[in-house]
């Protein structure tokens, strides 16, 4: 019995955890120090009979309990991950497996948690699609996806769009204005009209009486971005095509909207030109409302056109911007960094970006972490399109940006505020592993939920450690 030993540092480090002991308590309980724990549960150290013994009567657990599975059982459950077809091309012997299920059974054990994430993913998406009927496997079957996924590769900047749409903006300039420009260019006039004249256009080209009307109900802003728009569509069309041509899009669909979402980006680049708004945003310090106010443009039109200044030698702080309204709905996401939340992020109840309905037009600001620490700075609020007369439809939602902890010092928004602790919060609840959240709404995916017949969490979900 004295000469027995044997490698059990997962079952340990879990024996201690459903015991809610720190490696120092444990250390304490055996008489052994908190390094040979620690050694231990990374089986860099063997378990002597003698400490078998110490475990049996600290804790009363039998040695079978302790003893069943260990490596063995690492070793199936790696063998069935590297069956995945994800795997296939990955040749790895049986020995290999098993001295990664030896020498580092932490990393197995992590890689056999991600993999089971992986697989339950992949199930929950197939159900999704399958609870969407004609919905098509391939993400290409979503003209918004795809589209989205256009832009979040080339970071929501098109350099060749920002220098046409600046050489166009000067023509406007020199020229008078947008209605003297497109009287002079294109012989047209610009026409106001009512909205039960507009018919549910905001804009309308016509050729016939030669005209662009606008619904009379849009603010300055508006008028003017729907003014530039047209102006791309008739100039930057063969710019716009070739860059919808980069995109290899599948489908018409995912064309017409991609052609639309690059006009819209030419619109922000004629009313906002690169070179001197991104000069305006370093002297302004990002000061939405003051670079608003400078070029005739909304609250959202500003934040938005921040999120594309990533022109190569240019580049001025990525963002992230979100747009939600009041039910959580996400109806505009943009990237220009590598954020984490930028293809699923929005849903955390915890994010101001939710809050700001209680504060209309108010500007929020708030220091955010996620679970694996990243911090970040978010500048939120409400903004409003439609209306323009009594009566007249309105829509309420919320903006936000965000930037890296890194860059918040640039923002006028942050100033005092270096000292604010942040709020932890998550990507979605279903992909949020912070297991102590009050605010929980489901449990993360790959955990497994604990019984509360014998203890209930103050949380909404108890999570077992496996």
């Amino acid at each position: 019995m004295a000469d027995f030993v044997t490698y059990l540092g997962p079952r340990i480090r879990r024996l201690r955890r459903d015991l809610g002991l720190t490696q120092a308590e444990m250390a304490a309980d055996l008489e052994i120090s908190p390094s040979y724990v620690a050694l231990i549960e990374r089986n860099h150290r063997p378990v002597t009979a003698e400490i078998l013994l110490r475990l049996a009567r600290a804790y009363k657990v039998d040695f079978s309990d302790l003893s069943e599975g260990t490596q063995e059982e690492l070793q199936t459950k790696l063998r069935t991950a590297f069956r995945d077809p994800l795997l296939a091309d990955v040749e790895i012997s049986a020995s290999e497996l098993g001295d990664v299920a030896n020498s580092f059974p932490t990393f197995a054990e992590a890689f056999i948690r991600l993999h089971t994430t992986y697989k339950e993913e992949q199930l929950a998406l197939a159900e999704k699609r399958q609870d969407r009927p004609g919905a098509s496997a391939s993400s290409s079957g979503d003209p918004v996806a795809a589209v989205r996924n256009f832009l979040a590769a080339r970071k929501n900047c098109f350099p060749a769009l920002d220098s046409a749409s600046e050489t166009l903006a000067a023509k406007i300039s020199e020229e008078g204005g947008f209605a003297a420009h497109l009287k002079k260019r294109h012989n047209l006039i610009v026409r106001r009209l009512p909205s039960d004249v507009m018919v549910g256009s905001v804009r309308r080209l016509d050729w016939h009486r030669k005209a662009v009307l606008l619904d009379e109900t849009l603010d300055a802003a508006s008028q003017n971005f729907q003014l530039a728009q047209q102006l791309a569509y008739l100039e930057l069309e063969p710019q716009i095509a070739q860059a919808v041509e980069e995109g290899n899009f599948p489908n018409d669909n995912t064309r017409r909207l991609a052609t639309r979402t690059l006009a819209a980006y030419c619109a922000a680049a004629i009313l906002m030109p690169y070179a001197r708004f991104a000069k305006s945003v370093e002297t302004r310090r990002y000061d939405i409302e003051g670079l608003a106010r400078e070029f005739g443009t909304s609250f959202e039109q500003t934040a938005h056109r921040l999120t594309t200044l990533q022109k190569p030698g240019q580049e001025r702080v990525p963002f992230f911007f979100i747009r939600v309204d009041a039910a959580g709905n996400v109806s505009k996401r943009l990237n220009s960094g590598t954020f984490p939340f930028a293809r699923h992020g929005g849903g955390c109840p915890l994010w101001t970006v939710h809050q700001t309905f209680k504060m209309p037009r108010q500007i929020v600001t708030q220091w955010l972490e996620l679970p694996d620490g990243q911090r970040f700075f978010s500048v939120a609020r409400t903004v409003y399109s439609g209306g323009g007369s009594y009566r007249a439809l309105s829509v309420e939602r919320s903006v936000a940006l965000v930037c890296e902890a890194k860059y918040a010092d640039r923002l006028v928004y942050s100033d005092g505020q270096q000292n604010v602790a942040p709020t932890p919060i998550g990507i979605a609840c279903h992909l949020c592993h912070r297991i102590t959240c009050t605010a929980r709404s489901e449990p993360p995916i790959g955990r497994q939920l604990l019984p509360d017949n014998f203890r209930r969490t103050d949380t909404p979900f108890g999570f077992s450690d496996s």
